[in-house]
């Protein structure tokens, strides 16, 4: 009985080991395979193709219902993934179906994506870049409604950057963590820096006229400007003391 004990307990610890290392080695940055389903971010060109092949897919835009005023790709229904309903509404999707889901810049609709994973859906595609890429690689968005607020244009933008001999200008937005994390060292360099570099933050929600006119395709972004002249810029987090070696500041 003790020699049953024993080899089944080893049968058991066995399993559970295998476990682990297929938990530790499945996935990847793009693409995650699972028992609920499929989980793959894929390029603007895969997932227009997907649209225009007028196949049997759910489009959701997981933004903010006033980015989806401003523009959204086809008929996609829009569901924040921020809003207190989220779940209940995507619940109520077609989970045999695949959904095709994306935001700004890729960031929460691969959180969207790995949630409708864990709630059963055999098949999500996320948007690689969003809609900042999108429309990056020149492709539409529809049903814009006309924007009440009172953006920066490429005028102001130029003015702006031309103000001082050293104009360190920061693209980010209220909802991008990256951007949060990135906040506090772009003020550490402004207030150390021998160089008297002012900062420029741009809420690319806010100023859609010169991301656009600059094809500007994720954030955050910094940019330095010398005299007016683009000088060095550069995309993701970044610490304190690269960014004062690589911008020269």
């Amino acid at each position: 009985m003790k020699q049953l004990i024993t080899i089944a307990s080893v049968l058991v610890l066995s399993v559970n080991m295998a476990s682990c290392q297929d938990a530790g080695n499945s996935g990847t940055a793009s693409s995650t395979a699972a028992s609920a389903g499929t989980n793959k971010t894929i390029s603007g060109d895969e997932f227009a193709s997907a649209i225009n092949a007028g196949g049997n897919i759910q489009l959701i835009d997981v933004r903010t219902p006033g980015e989806y005023a401003g523009g959204h790709i086809g008929n996609a229904a829009n569901i924040d993934i921020n809003s207190d309903d989220f779940a209940q509404k995507v619940g109520a999707l077609d989970k045999s179906k695949p959904v095709y889901v994306y935001c700004l810049s890729g960031g929460r609709s691969a959180s969207a994506a790995s949630a409708l994973q864990q709630m059963g859906f055999q098949e999500i595609y996320n948007l690689a870049g969003g809609v900042m890429k999108w429309k990056a690689e020149g492709k539409p968005l529809g049903n814009a409604v006309a924007a009440t607020g009172n953006g920066m244009s490429m005028d102001d933008f130029s003015k702006a950057t031309s103000e001082s001999e050293y104009v360190l200008v920061d693209f980010h937005a209220t909802w991008c963590a990256p951007c949060k994390k990135l906040a506090p060292i772009v003020d550490e360099v402004i207030r150390t820096s021998k160089t008297g570099v002012k900062l420029l933050k741009v809420d690319a929600d806010e100023n859609k006229a010169v991301v656009e006119a600059k094809r500007i395709d994720g954030i955050p972004l910094l940019e330095l400007y010398h005299n007016g002249k683009l000088v060095w810029s550069h995309a993701g987090l970044i610490d304190k003391d690269d960014l004062m070696k690589e911008a020269g500041l």
